[in-house]
């Protein structure tokens, strides 16, 4: 199965027990002020009203980077806010985690395309995911929904009823998987946003690639990428006996890769739709821009674009024309690392309707013409264009005449590299948006490969746009917005700076042996491999969640004030596990709630620290508050 990445902690604070909702906790202690020459959060990490806008002000009471194996291993979150000079007591608060029975279903539990459980061939057991993402909450009729994504191959999303007490605290009621046999299953769902009109907006990360899938040489399902033979089992097909001609009949790759939008009447009765026309990509996030046109799409893994869907009408993602950014930079230095101005290439206009009947149909060959690239430039004969995408593979393409329109969106990350827009962004992650400053921020989980300039290998097939230096702790950039009639959008990103970034330790820089922070090679009085981001529109809050491996070796997440630029911590997940699907909902029949998953526990690290099938292992789905409504 395919998960995402892990690691950073913090100290004291409201601390979720595992398995039960977190209680209130004491207010946090004092941080860990690191070795000397780093800025410590100390115990002041936002405790004083910081400058909003007039009459509002939003601070956290800071949690210290973890030291011990009992923090270690512990939810830890912030215990106080402070807001507009009123002090709260909240905490973290566990509302289901993996394999939680609650009729009708299992939370997490894996099904066929028939609905029948999917079971492990091994132990014959069923297999649960433990990896949650992102978790929307919304209000229908006078019921609370809540759809969770589960990134695994193949994929599941639960909707599970909540009921909302007069403190404005949430329990799950009933929970049941969201039925995907309509669109051929659901691939690897990573993060996702709540549309203006109330739909849950998912994603489909790293999807297969076709060229790859058609290869004539493979003749056994068995030589197919691991995800695509855990794919198989939806349609029950074992890909240890089937040919790949069977594997084939039933999986069609160009049924993966979009934005996922899932409406639910207050009966739960859901509607699912997948939309080609706002291309296909690893998709890690859609958001769509108050206007209910604009979108917003990250891509995330190596030579990535960063994409721009306009639709023909508000509150329809249906038919719309699609643009790829081109990063124009002004500064490998500043604010504090770079910055650009942004144009967008159009891939043109198409609709989810003419592109239904030919996702089946359609392969990479139907589209391009590859050859293999020379040794020295010019890399490709006459007639066809060197491009760098996916992974920094370097690859020589010719578009077949006529076949626009299919390479924008089934090919989107190819043809735009293929038009001249940028291919170098490194782990595009999450995004949010601040309507009082008009700034759109997006995470970047890693500075690196096409980032940097002149890569070897990512840089070799095309040019050389991005030219930053390399920084594995990655950054968070701001992105200016404004009207640009010409785009049809009052919402078009058009220059980039960055805004935080977390801080590499090599060498002498790097925690000694004997350091409770040994291991760790990003600072831990920083971010590391910035990942979900969220905002409290006028508050000056921006919420940072990580996805780190080395980095910090539990991840946390972060409150960065962007009027007074301090950045405090404020959350901790156990050994090996991300915090996923921060995401922020301001009211809620009069409650605030800051949405927070804890994915996979001793899952991507330090799996030895407890037995194989231990219940620690669950994953964890719930919310820091309630909060009072927040309203700017």
């Amino acid at each position: 199965m395919l998960v995402a990445a892990c690691s950073d902690d913090g100290k004291d604070g409201s601390n979720g027990a595992p398995g039960s909702p977190g209680a209130p906790g004491a207010p946090g202690a004092p941080g860990d002020k690191g070795p000397p020459g780093e800025s410590p959060d100390g115990g002041k990490g936002g405790g004083k009203d910081d400058a909003g806008k007039p009459g509002h002000t939003f601070a956290f009471s800071p949690i210290g980077a973890v030291s011990t194996d009992a923090d270690k291993r512990a939810v830890l979150s912030f215990a106080t806010a402070r807001i507009d000079g009123n002090e709260f007591n909240v905490g973290y608060q566990t509302e289901l985690r993996s394999r939680a029975s609650l009729a009708p279903g299992v939370f997490g539990r894996l099904v066929a395309k028939d609905g029948t459980p999917l079971t492990d061939p091994g132990d014959g057991s069923e297999v649960v995911s433990p990896s949650n993402d992102f978790s929307s909450l919304l209000p229908v009729g006078g019921k609370i929904w809540e759809i969770t994504h589960f990134e695994t191959t193949p994929a599941a999303m639960y909707l599970t009823e909540l009921k909302q007490d007069y403190d404005g605290y949430l329990t799950p009621v009933s929970t049941k998987p969201i039925d995907f046999a309509g669109v051929d299953g659901l691939w690897t769902p990573c993060a996702g946003s709540v549309t203006p009109w109330g739909t849950h907006l998912g994603s489909e990360e790293y999807p297969p690639d076709d060229k790859a899938f058609q290869d004539p040489s493979i003749t056994e399902a068995k030589k197919f990428s691991s995800s695509i033979r855990d794919m198989l089992r939806y349609w029950k097909v074992d890909a240890t006996t089937a040919t790949a001609d069977e594997a084939r009949k039933v999986f069609k790759p160009y049924n993966y890769g979009y934005a996922v939008e899932i409406s639910v009447d207050e009966a739960g009765k859901t509607t699912v739709k997948k939309h080609p026309a706002m291309g296909r990509r690893a998709l890690e996030l859609a958001y769509v821009m108050p206007d209910k046109k604009t979108v917003y799409l990250t891509d995330d893994g190596t030579n990535d674009i960063f994409s721009m869907f306009v639709a023909d009408n508000p509150g329809d993602l249906g038919a719309g024309t699609l643009y790829a950014a081109k990063w124009n930079q002004t500064s490998a230095a500043g604010a504090p690392h770079g910055t650009a101005t942004i144009s967008w290439i159009d891939l043109g206009h198409a609709t989810d309707a003419e592109l239904a009947d030919k996702i089946a149909t359609t392969k990479f060959a139907d589209i391009f013409e590859a050859a293999a690239p020379k040794a020295a430039a010019p890399f490709c004969d006459a007639g066809f264009t060197s491009v760098n995408t996916d992974s920094g593979k370097q690859e020589c393409l010719k578009l077949k005449p006529g076949m626009e329109r299919l390479a924008s969106r089934f090919e989107t990350r190819r043809y735009a590299a293929y038009k001249g827009a940028t291919s170098e962004f490194q782990k595009n992650e999450g995004i949010t948006y601040d309507p009082d400053t008009h700034t759109l921020f997006v995470a970047h989980s890693s500075l690196s490969n096409g980032t940097e300039s002149g890569h070897a290998t990512a840089d070799k097939g095309g040019p050389d746009h991005i030219k930053l230096a390399k920084n594995d702790c990655g950054a968070v950039f701001a992105f200016d917005v404004g009207a640009d009639s010409t785009l049809h959008s009052d919402y078009v990103v058009r220059s980039a700076a960055a805004l935080v970034e977390g801080t590499p330790l090599t060498g002498a820089a790097a925690y000694p042996a004997g350091s409770p922070y040994y291991g760790n090679t990003c600072s831990i009085n920083g971010i590391a491999s910035p990942d979900n981001l969220t905002f409290l529109p006028g508050y000056n809050t921006l919420i940072i969640g990580e996805d780190t491996g080395s980095g910090h070796q539990n991840d946390a997440a972060w409150a960065y004030n962007t009027a007074t630029k301090q950045l405090t911590r404020i959350f901790s997940t156990p050994y090996g596990s991300e915090t996923t699907g921060a995401y922020w909902f301001p009211n809620i029949n009069g409650h605030g709630y800051l949405k927070m998953q804890i994915q996979h526990p001793y899952g991507e690290s330090d799996e030895d620290k407890v037995p194989a099938k231990s219940p620690e292992r669950e994953s964890y789905t719930g919310y820091i508050g309630p909060f009072p409504a927040l309203t700017r």
